[in-house]
């Protein structure tokens, strides 16, 4: 029974994440794959860049939802089936089942995005005070530079900084998860980072965009 109690949370956390929101609107409404089509990443930001506002704003809202529902599960175990240390590593183990399920979702060819929007949602659950500040140097970033994949890591970076001087986290599963958060970040934006050396990276157009013809 507790092997269940741990594995079932686990595993709907990474199916909650595996759900394309991305993919999915592009297909149901557009009648296109946005994995073919502008960065061929399956996130928000390229949904906004290929389809739009109106397509891009729901598909991240529902991406930073699943980080933080997927955390949420922890309060469907008993009340009394584990220790308050084994609660908060059973937190992380549904934040990570999450954002792997959004990387390598089950629902659509395991071809997913990069997990930052969903990060965002498990940082909600998480770390709330540390996010505003990660997310003050995202918006400060991408305002001068329009590259969200640079906003992106440098936020990261930034991440493990503001948990540890910003909220005092002394929790050591917490800490390593925040640390994991800033390798993880650059890693899933290598290429990014190869065509921002290569001044290659598209940078991100604020204007509001229509539907393109395809």
């Amino acid at each position: 029974m507790t092997f269940f109690y741990l594995t079932a949370p686990i595993f709907l956390a990474y199916l909650i994440g595996s759900v394309p929101s991305a993919v999915w609107v592009g297909k149901l409404f557009h009648g296109i794959d946005v994995r073919e089509h502008g960065s061929g990443n399956a996130g928000a930001t390229n949904v906004i860049r290929v389809l739009g506002y109106k397509a891009g704003i729901p598909v991240l809202l529902f991406d930073v939802f699943k980080g933080w529902a997927a955390v949420q599960l922890v309060f469907l175990l008993p009340a009394d089936f584990c220790s308050p240390d084994t609660f908060v590593y059973i937190r992380i183990a549904l934040a990570l089942a999450a954002v792997s399920g959004h990387i390598f979702p089950v629902f659509a060819g395991f071809r997913g995005g990069k997990g930052v929007g969903t990060l965002a949602g498990v940082a909600i659950a998480l770390f709330p005070i540390a996010l505003l500040v990660v997310l003050g140097a995202f918006i400060v970033v991408l305002a001068f530079t329009r590259y969200v994949s640079l906003a992106s890591i440098v936020a990261g970076f930034i991440f493990p900084f503001a948990v540890v001087f910003i909220t005092g986290e002394c929790n050591t599963g917490l800490l390593l998860l925040s640390i994991l958060v800033a390798v993880f970040i650059p890693i899933t934006h290598h290429k990014n980072i190869r065509r921002l050396i290569q001044r290659k990276e598209n940078k991100f157009d604020f204007r509001k965009k229509k539907k393109a013809d395809f």
